[in-house]
């Protein structure tokens, strides 16, 4: 029943015009979207560096319908990278590959997300590809092992919460393509997920402990303090000195764990969203796992 309400009103019109213009909205956008242009997102990535924190810029989009539709986020997505290197910043992009026409056909897509690796590569920059929804995992793992042994310059994200995660950690470690381990936000089915959230975290703990033994460069996505101390723990026992692996968090979230992980001398990476497509997506988060409802509410309070 929520997973519909949020999608019912994830096309409404008139509520996304007041969501986008309302003061009282404002406080949600202002903490969890760094704005509508690239400005913002530049903005923000900026402040966060004088901050010792670094960025991904995502500019938000997925599941495009139309060529077109893909050459455009494929020509946000090299602005943006023309930004970073304007402003002398060390971040990188986020994309999606529904973003960049994989519905559509995957020559298209591999098109468009080699157009911008080879960009990122040149400026010495990488992509991050984010991981969608379990039926597109084969599709996108293969793009990524193939671009990667062309350009490298990518990482790609595997999700701790599927059974099959492990072998495909284990495979793309081996041919040393980063990885960046998240739990998994979309609502999978018990036949391709772990159901339960103590499952879940006990994936995430053992798949961080393989990716510290044998993985390149990784980055361990979690606002989760016992994951990040399982992180850490781990990796001072087999002697990861902070230059070899990175946290990343959401723009907004957990604040007070992004300072102590600073304070203490770690590498931490924002995935910082913006553009105008921010309400519909951020409604749809929330139709595919309603118990992110409770993660965001709980985040608009912390400090």
């Amino acid at each position: 029943m929520l997973r519909e309400t949020f999608l019912f009103l994830s096309r409404r019109r008139a509520l996304r015009r007041w969501m986008e213009t309302s003061p009282v909205a404002a406080r949600l956008t202002r903490r969890f979207i760094a704005g509508m242009r690239l400005e913002d997102g530049i903005a923000v990535a900026r402040r966060l560096y004088s901050e010792n924190i670094l960025a991904t810029l995502d500019h938000l989009g997925e599941n495009v319908t139309s060529p077109d539709e893909a050459r455009a986020a494929r020509v946000c997505i090299e602005q943006a990278l023309d930004a970073i290197a304007a402003a002398a910043l060390p971040a990188t992009v986020s994309i999606k590959l529904t973003q960049f026409g994989l519905d559509i056909s995957d020559s298209l897509c591999r098109a468009n997300v080699e157009a911008v690796q080879q960009k990122a590569k040149r400026m010495g920059s990488r992509v991050e590809i984010d991981m969608e929804s379990s039926e597109y995992v084969d599709r996108t793992l293969r793009l990524v092992e193939d671009l990667h042994s062309a350009n490298g310059s990518l990482r790609a994200v595997l999700q701790a919460y599927l059974y099959r995660t492990h072998d495909d950690l284990r495979r793309l470690a081996a041919r040393r393509i980063p990885i960046r381990l998240c739990k998994g936000a979309y609502n999978e089915p018990p036949s391709v997920a772990w159901p339960r959230k103590s499952d879940v975290n006990a994936s995430y703990a053992r798949l961080a402990r393989i990716l510290l033994d044998e993985g390149e460069d990784p980055a361990f996505a979690t606002h989760d303090p016992r994951m990040i101390d399982i992180v850490l723990e781990h990796a001072a026992r087999c002697g990861r000195s902070p230059a070899t692996f990175e946290f990343q968090m959401l723009y907004g979230v957990r604040r007070d764990l992004q300072s102590m992980l600073v304070s203490s001398g770690f590498r931490l990476r924002l995935y910082v969203p913006y553009g105008d497509a921010w309400y519909p997506y951020f409604m749809r988060r929330l139709a595919e796992r309603p118990a992110n409802v409770v993660f965001i509410l709980k985040n608009l309070f912390r400090r």
